[in-house]
């Protein structure tokens, strides 16, 4: 399964975010063998970005891992609001 995680970052916030963000995916790669990406919308609104994380070829279980891993990478007091999950599987 495919996770796609997006919510808002104020500009102000975006590189202590960025900085907390990036070794958690990491981590996660490196644990449970996900594809990782780290993106953001090109243009910003009202001082804010959107951002989305990737976890490709996640396997089960990895929501807990997931909560765990932002929970542990303090990341919810530099974004705006909450993170949306979606998750995707391949039509096959």
């Amino acid at each position: 399964m495919d996770y796609y995680i997006y919510y808002r970052v104020r500009d102000a916030q975006a590189l202590s975010l960025r900085e907390k963000v990036m070794p958690m995916q990491a981590a996660l790669q490196r644990q449970y063998q996900v594809g990782t990406a780290l993106k953001r919308r090109p243009d910003a609104h009202n001082g804010c970005q959107t951002w989305m994380e990737v976890y490709l070829a996640a396997p089960e279980g990895f929501d807990a891992a997931l909560a765990d891993a932002s929970a542990g990478a303090q990341i919810a007091p530099h974004i705006d609001g909450e993170r949306h999950i979606e998750r995707f599987i391949a039509v096959l």
